[in-house]
């Protein structure tokens, strides 16, 4: 490998790393900015209140996706990505199987390494 293009692709991977941790900083903004606007009779319920903060993340990285002018259709699939872990949980939580707090925690938790999946699967999107 050449030196510049070991410099060009440090350099991506440096803008592929700076933009998922921009998206992460971003649901955090819209977790925090957007949870007083639900009535508290909803997130009472801890299957709502996983969907609620799921919809507080996304609402937010996908606002700053369309900042960063990222197509509808990769908006549509990341958004997809960071419900999937929870609707995916909510079934055994109805169940009886998982509890409330552990849908908001493995939620939370698998939802970053999904997310980083369709990042890299989409690598040419969020390179630059």
């Amino acid at each position: 490998m050449t030196t510049a293009t070991h410099r060009t692709t440090t350099r991506k991977l440096v803008r592929f790393t700076a933009h998922y941790l921009e998206m992460v900083v971003a649901m955090l903004v819209g977790m925090f900015a957007l949870a007083p606007l639900w009535p508290d009779a909803w997130v009472a319920r801890p299957d709502v209140a996983a969907l609620v903060m799921a919809t507080d993340m996304t609402v937010a990285m996908a606002l700053w996706m369309a900042v960063r002018r990222h197509s509808w259709p990769r908006i549509a699939e990341m958004s997809a990505v960071m419900y999937l872990p929870f609707l995916a949980l909510l079934v055994p939580h109805w169940f009886g199987v998982l509890s409330g707090s552990a849908v908001m925690a493995a939620g939370h938790v698998i939802m970053f390494p999904l997310m980083l999946a369709a990042m890299v699967w989409r690598r040419d999107e969020y390179w630059h």
